[in-house]
């Protein structure tokens, strides 16, 4: 059935629909299956995902008709299309009337997912108007609050090395705490990995006051605060609170130096706003574990990385993983910096839509995946800054002298790019940078050609 006739209007005007603060827009990379019509698919997908299904039904009245989501705009050799949804269409809150990322996710992306008449169908970018926004959560805290913590001004506080025990399964509670105490002796910030939580052979009720002790021991060591980010990833809602009351009661008078990790991915949207409105004094520390699933560039359904990324400011979380821009090991490019920009600046450019925040907080982007020492001054040229969370694991772990040189050496990266220095004459008076470069001897040679020359290693 056409339903094109009810679904879309060509005739609105972006601009227009903006200007008028009623309509969450989306754009959206769509191709039909073969024997049906660009525009009358996606005014099919626009139905399903508002008032409508797959054939006339006798409860439509006049008002159903007028929160129908709208297809605005289509480009049938790009792909494109776009759809303009009401504001009144989505779930609030019986509680507080407040907008729930849920109700978005259900309409945006629900039933148009799996339609038959849809070959491809992937969200690129959204739109939240003022009247919406301002519905959702948004951070409680975020990385000027860490600088606080570090004793950092609250403007360009700059990099804070982080590293995640490795391995990441395995180690016991001595060994892990022992780790963390290397690490730190070096380094600002610890994250579990994702899964690490409450294994029979590392129980959380016995490793965690092993990491708090490492914490204060460092801290005495080295005159610096240090933080902690725990894993508190849960299937039920009241375990994932009992983990994270009895680590905040383990760290007593320094549970500000505790983020909470959250897998917002598997664990959904629920997790993410449990933990933002149970424990607003904390870090909200989202992880996207498996979002690879939907969100990998090979991908032709569900949504970008760009988009899950957004949607993590509106939830509240305070980081977000935003990958490594192709510099570490993950799938990505130079252009996913726009990811770092939209969850960091007040106003942004999408990929399709321009997005002002009104003073929400920033999501803090955290990177990790495969980064060392000699690779992050390309990426900090290609983002243009250094006010980001990086956990390198085996950027740390794997320096060949130990944990603390590898947390040192990524600072002094940082402190290398941020001083403009070239790289291989900084590695010459800084020790534990230069032996990031016997330590990473595959990266050094791709990245430094020449350098063993140039810093006297003959090995």
């Amino acid at each position: 059935m056409d339903q094109s006739g009810r679904y879309s209007d060509l005739s609105l005007k972006e601009e227009d629909l903006i200007k008028g603060d009623k309509h969450v827009l989306v754009a959206y990379h769509m191709q039909p299956a073969s024997g049906h019509g660009y525009l009358e698919v996606a005014a099919h997908i626009a139905a399903e995902s508002s008032t409508g299904t797959n054939v006339e039904v006798s409860t439509t009245d006049d008002f159903t008709k007028g929160v129908d989501a709208l297809v605005y705009f289509i480009d049938e050799a790009k792909g494109v299309m776009k759809v303009a949804y009401p504001n009144d269409l989505f779930d609030r809150n019986l509680t507080d009337g407040r907008a729930m990322l849920v109700s978005f996710l259900t309409l945006a992306i629900g039933n148009n997912q799996g339609m038959g008449d849809v070959k491809h169908l992937q969200m690129q970018d959204f739109y939240v108007p003022w009247s919406m926004l301002r519905m959702y959560d948004g951070p409680a805290k975020d990385i000027t609050d860490l600088w606080d913590i570090l004793g950092r001004p609250r403007v360009n506080g700059g990099y804070i090395a982080g590293t995640i025990i490795k391995p990441k399964l395995g180690l016991r509670p001595e060994p892990f705490a022992k780790a963390a105490y290397q690490f730190w002796l070096g380094g600002d910030f610890i994250k579990n990995d994702e899964p690490q939580g409450n294994q029979v052979f590392c129980p959380t009720k016995k490793v965690i006051p092993l990491v708090y002790d490492a914490m204060k021991r460092a801290m005495d060591e080295t005159g610096e605060a240090k933080l902690f980010s725990a894993n508190i990833t849960a299937d039920d809602h009241y375990e994932m609170l009992a983990r994270a009351d009895y680590i905040l009661e383990a760290f007593g008078p320094d549970a500000n130096k505790v983020a909470f990790l959250v897998d917002g991915y598997v664990g959904g949207p629920g997790m993410i706003t449990t933990a933002r409105r149970q424990y607003p004094n904390q870090y909200l520390h989202y992880h996207r574990a498996g979002h690879g699933a939907v969100t990998s560039p090979s991908s032709v359904r569900g949504y970008t990385a760009f988009v899950l990324s957004k949607m993590s400011r509106l939830q509240g979380a305070s980081g977000i993983h935003v990958g490594t821009m192709g510099y570490g090991k993950m799938e990505g490019g130079n252009d996913d910096r726009i990811i770092a920009y939209m969850i960091e600046r007040d106003s942004a450019d999408g990929p399709y839509y321009h997005q002002e925040w009104h003073g929400m907080k920033p999501t803090t982007p955290i990177i990790s995946g495969g980064m060392n020492a000699l690779r992050l001054p390309g990426f900090f040229e290609n983002l243009g800054h250094g006010n980001v969370i990086n956990t390198s694991g085996g950027g740390a772990y794997g320096h060949i002298d130990s944990p603390a040189a590898g947390a040192i050496s990524l600072r002094q990266s940082f402190e290398c790019w941020k001083s403009g220095a070239d790289p291989i004459e900084y590695a010459k008076e800084h020790k534990e940078f230069a032996r990031a470069f016997e330590s990473f001897p595959g990266d050094a040679d791709r990245i430094f050609p020449g350098w063993r020359e140039k810093l006297g290693v003959h090995k």
